[in-house]
């Protein structure tokens, strides 16, 4: 079974998956009348599990409504303590080093794993545990904000492998890592 390590992102065209205070409104910039799907379903049908940080899971957590997740959650954090009882049968805390911790899950039997966060996605990729980026970019510039990248220890090569555009205005690539 192959091991693969998938970022799925909506990020703004000036490249911040959230404002300056977390904020996601502009996520909702294009209008989505028909409820459209825009690559998340097939997403959940791909992945084994996710591996999420303790703030994008706190945030999914105050969302309110149905959890969104239908496979296991696990939450990278060296501070949460437990999980709100009301997710105790959604979510599992872990930490540790990340190349430990991959490879645990995929003895664990998951394989292929959902990695979102932005701290847990530039953690990620420092460490060169990435290997697939599904990128969405919003066309809309917030000027300041979370961004979705930071710094690395050294250059990454990607190959492009498809772009899509999405409600007629977002576009959404697909990278893969280049280690060769």
């Amino acid at each position: 079974m192959e091991n693969r390590n998938i970022v799925f992102i909506a990020k703004s065209l000036d490249g911040y998956i959230a404002g300056p205070n977390g904020e996601l409104e502009f996520l909702n910039s294009v209008p989505n009348p028909d409820q459209e799907d825009v690559g998340f379903l097939p997403l959940m049908d791909r992945i084994d599990a996710l591996v999420m940080g303790r703030n994008t899971f706190t945030m999914v957590c105050n969302f309110g409504g149905e959890w969104p997740y239908s496979k296991p959650v696990f939450v990278l954090s060296n501070t949460l303590q437990e999980i709100p009882e009301e997710f105790q049968d959604k979510a599992i805390i872990v930490n540790g080093e990340l190349t430990d911790l991959v490879a645990d899950l995929n003895s664990e039997g998951f394989h292929k794993l959902y990695i979102d966060g932005g701290a847990t996605v530039q953690s990620f990729l420092k460490e060169d545990l990435i290997d697939e980026m599904v990128i969405s970019t919003i066309p809309i510039l917030i000027g300041e904000g979370v961004p979705l990248f930071g710094s690395l220890p050294k250059y990454m090569m990607w190959n492009h492998v498809e772009s899509k555009v999405l409600l007629g205005q977002i576009t959404q690539d697909t990278y893969y890592r280049n280690r060769g």
